[in-house]
């Protein structure tokens, strides 16, 4: 817990640096999805090292309230990533193996999408929110918001006085949303980590409230599947 001298500075950053046409844009995406239940889309992922692309994946990603989520990898190959609220597991069929961790250790990538699984509040992540400034959005005509994590950004840290409007050309950590302005809908989410290793989802087709019981939500290990324990998801990915 931040002394309430420094918690009061960093609000008043926060504040300070959320400029109101990216204000205006992340209460639309709040509003977008804040009454679903739960939501499916389909998506597309690329993993980059150094600006080089090392991995592209494409399938369906589900999320219902709260804390869940089901990812069916479909392209190259058939994997499952599924976070039942209190375990994360991902399951490779062709190796006959499924890694389980639990979900409260997560610093797995998907960790920003946390938010279209729980109450759709962009400061539960974000240390602050404003327009990109050097991240161009993948569709024309979107709108790009930078979101340093809660506890990463450096600018929580400094006072008001001290706080430099200005976003870091080349951030080592950093996530930035693409909505569309005029309906709110998320397009893309980026999240760029230390060592020039990047993650980009992009997301088309969404349904809200589709028709899925709570057990799709559920991982039954399937007779002959071992099981690999690992400490945060992140360990689970390949």
């Amino acid at each position: 817990m931040f002394p309430f001298l420094a918690y009061a500075s960093a609000l008043l950053v926060a504040l300070a640096s959320t400029t109101p046409e990216a204000k205006l844009v992340g209460a639309k995406l709040e509003a977008r999805y804040r009454g679903v239940h739960t939501l499916a889309a389909t998506f597309l992922e690329r993993y980059s090292e150094n600006h080089q692309v090392v991995r592209t994946e494409a399938g369906v990603a589900y999320f219902r309230r709260p804390g869940k989520m089901r990812w069916e990898y479909e392209s190259p190959e058939k994997n499952l990533f599924l976070v039942d609220g209190k375990t994360a597991w991902f399951y490779v069929p062709a190796d006959h193996t499924v890694t389980r961790a639990p979900a409260k250790q997560s610093t797995d990538w998907r960790t920003p999408l946390a938010l279209l699984t729980g109450d759709m509040k962009l400061s539960r992540i974000c240390a602050r929110v404003e327009a990109a400034t050097a991240e161009p959005p993948a569709t024309p005509g979107n709108m790009v918001l930078y979101c340093p994590l809660r506890g990463e950004d450096p600018k929580s840290k400094q006072t008001p006085n001290d706080a430099v409007d200005k976003q870091p050309a080349t951030p080592d950590e950093s996530v930035y949303l693409e909505i569309a302005p005029a309906s709110g809908e998320l397009a893309r989410v980026l999240v760029r980590e230390k060592g020039g290793v990047e993650v980009e989802f992009k997301f088309t087709a969404w349904r809200f409230d589709p028709p899925v019981s709570d057990s799709f939500f559920r991982f039954e290990v399937p007779p002959g599947v071992a099981i690999v324990n690992a400490e945060s998801p992140a360990e689970s990915r390949p």
